[in-house]
């Protein structure tokens, strides 16, 4: 008999999942039958497949031990780099500045070297993350920005912050900020742009119109115009709503697409002067808490800008941060 104790980061785990972590050779049809006759008990009593498991809940194994045997882990964030820029970090949260090119997760096509897999094998070198110690939880990012889209992205140390995070995000207590280059010279200086966005899910881009339908979504972005030169226009934008793609999208929709963009804008001038991605960039973020934040309510009012945007003092100089103040 073996007894473990469920460790916060496992709260709110479901009692088989915890058991195919701590016995990974263990068949699930044995599994099953061993947690209908007790042979697996929570806090000495019997416990159900769905139960949901509490922090310093103790956990009876009644089982051989060859059960308990561990399959050598493979990990594969080990294989990537761990060099990442760090904006902020403490105990419970990694604030990144992600570059352009480089994806968030993995996808069909790229299975490792992603910002997550950064993030771990960096935390993996420090210390502070040991994938044997932890039975579910692993750092993980909270929000998300395209492969060809820099910018700050923010990740939880913990289950609990990851909560947290997810929650503030969801209803929008982040300031999120971005600085973008575009074609022309919008004719108001600040503006709140308002529209309905459609989704092609085969064609993974979306579509503008100017009147609600039942399967568009209503976007709001507010911009203003921070310097103009040479037919460009840094702008810095807020998203008021947070849409697939809503920034490219919107400014298009104007006559002003981003410099260096190619789902929506001819790109191949831009391609010819070097941009051959989108010049856009997720440069401050400000924890904009109006609710408890639990463990975080530290980060309330504080706010994380980037060094340097590469792409504004290239075109516009470093007098591009004054104007962030104007």
């Amino acid at each position: 008999m073996k007894e473990f104790i469920v460790t916060k980061n496992d709260a709110g785990l479901r009692f088989d999942k915890f058991i195919v972590k701590i016995c990974p050779t263990l068949p699930s049809s044995l599994m099953f039958k061993y947690i209908r006759t007790k042979r697996f008990k929570i806090n000495g009593k019997k416990g159900e497949i769905s139960t949901r498991l509490n922090e310093g809940d103790l956990i009876s194994a009644y089982v051989n031990d060859e059960f308990f045997a561990e399959i050598e882990p493979k990990y594969s964030f080990l294989s990537a780099p761990y060099n990442i820029d760090v904006v902020y970090e403490d105990e419970n949260i990694l604030l990144v500045d992600k570059k352009q090119g480089l994806l968030v997760h993995p996808d069909k096509n790229e299975y490792t070297n992603t910002l997550i897999d950064r993030i771990q094998h960096y935390l993996y070198k420090k210390g502070e993350y040991d994938p044997k110690a932890e039975n579910s939880f692993a750092p993980a990012l909270a929000n998300r920005i395209d492969r060809n889209t820099g910018g700050i992205v923010i990740a939880a140390k913990n289950a609990e912050s990851l909560r947290v995070l997810c929650d503030k995000i969801k209803y929008r207590e982040m300031d999120k900020r971005y600085l973008a280059v575009v074609h022309g010279v919008p004719k108001k200086k600040s503006d709140i742009l308002e529209g309905y966005l459609e989704k092609n899910e085969d064609k993974n881009q979306v579509f503008l119109k100017n009147y609600k339908t039942k399967d568009n979504k209503t976007i709001r972005t507010k911009y203003r115009v921070l310097q103009s030169k040479n037919n460009l226009s840094l702008v810095e934008i807020e998203l008021l709503t947070g849409r697939t793609h809503q920034i490219r999208a919107h400014m298009a929709s104007i006559g002003h697409p981003l410099l260096g963009e190619g789902k929506y804008n001819k790109s191949a001038e831009d391609r010819k002067m070097g941009f051959d991605k989108q010049a856009l960039y997720s440069y401050s973020l400000m924890f904009d808490f109006k609710t408890d934040a639990g463990i975080l309510n530290y980060l309330k009012g504080k706010k994380f800008t980037v060094d340097k945007v590469w792409f504004a003092e290239e075109l516009f100089g470093k007098d591009y941060i004054k104007r962030l103040g104007e």
